[in-house]
């Protein structure tokens, strides 16, 4: 049985925020907030740091399994997409079970993945306090966990369109971090780079081939990188507060493959010919800094831990966005005390 879409009538009356009726959400995001929404989405501080722990597991197969689990990823898109272009709603996937498998499902989907958000927020916020102590010793850790909350939460509460402009900007900064890592990466293992030699595959197959660990550790190395892809969904959740939903969801959806394809596929694989996939670098260090290391890019250490900071304050303010969204949308339902399906002018 297929999704049926419910009239407004019923939307209205069932408190369902699928339609504008029952849906008091204002559309105050962008085209161009919901494209960098979608991109930087895919783009979590776990492709910067955790990386290293899947080629440590799968070796240069790590690309399979990074490709695997985009492939998964892509599919589930392209039918949440299909979903969220006919009918955007604030509670995305959890609207959409609770009128195709009934109420029971709806409600454990939506605070599951409420609980999810809370958690990260609480480990993300830890992990920007430990870097930003870093570099200010005398601000204690707990002091910048609060406080990058505090600042993320405000510009949460003041509008939608405040979240929509500061993600943008996230994005933009892991986007460009990529990309110029993919350039700098891509001509060192041509030799195009002054100081460097081509490296060709000699990594890629050597230290015991390209399946170093057997197959088995495809699916070990899947275990480890598919949580580098939560957030690609969000896109779909604020599909309902932008201008022109159905288009920009369509966009985003069908964008999926090219995502994956440079930013994980791209510079991971690059990451893997410069440096032997055994390399304890690698593992200590982060693919991409054992990577901007071994060119001899200075101070690459620290222009990673910029990156990082900017990758987890972006999943702090798309993670206090999603759950305060799925809130809403319970509360709508009531699925949640009611106090969380109000509003206020803004």
């Amino acid at each position: 049985m297929g999704l049926q879409t419910p009239s407004a009538s019923e939307a209205a009356a069932s408190g369902d925020p699928g339609t504008p009726p029952g849906d008091s959400l204002k559309a105050g995001l962008k085209n161009r907030h919901l494209s960098m929404i979608a991109i930087g989405g895919v783009i979590g501080a776990g492709l910067f740091v955790g990386s290293g722990a899947g080629i440590a597991k799968a070796g240069p197969a790590i690309l399979i399994s990074y490709a695997l689990a985009g492939l998964l990823v892509v599919l589930v898109m392209r039918m949440l997409g299909e979903m969220a272009a006919a009918d955007p709603s604030s509670g995305s996937f959890s609207t959409y079970a609770d009128r195709a498998l009934g109420r029971w499902a709806g409600f454990t989907i939506g605070w599951l993945y409420w609980f999810f958000w809370v958690v990260v927020l609480a480990v993300e916020a830890t992990a920007a306090a430990t870097i930003l102590t870093g570099w200010v010793p005398a601000v204690p850790q707990w002091a910048w966990a609060l406080l990058v909350m505090i600042v993320l939460t405000a510009t949460n509460l003041a509008s939608v369109g405040s979240y929509g402009e500061f993600e943008f900007w996230f994005a933009g900064i892991k986007v460009v971090a990529i990309v110029a890592f993919i350039v700098i990466a891509g001509l060192a293992v041509f030799g195009v780079l002054p100081g460097t030699d081509a490296v060709g595959t000699e990594n890629l197959t050597g230290q015991g081939g390209f399946l170093p660990n057997g197959p088995g550790a495809i699916l070990s190395g899947m275990l480890l990188v598919v949580f580098s892809f939560m957030g690609s969904e969000i896109v779909t959740l604020a599909a309902g507060e932008s201008a022109e939903p159905s288009k920009m969801v369509r966009r985003a959806t069908n964008s999926v493959i090219w995502r994956i394809g440079i930013f994980y596929l791209g510079s991971i694989g690059l990451a893997v010919a410069l440096l032997p996939w055994n390399s304890d670098a690698l593992l200590k260090e982060g693919p991409y800094v054992a990577s901007l290391n071994e060119i001899g890019i200075p101070h690459a250490g620290t222009i990673m831990d910029v990156i990082v900071v900017t990758a987890v304050l972006s999943c702090l303010n798309s993670g206090l966005y999603t759950a305060s969204r799925m809130a809403f949308s319970l509360g709508q339902r009531s699925d949640a005390p009611k106090a969380f399906g109000q509003t206020d002018k803004r």
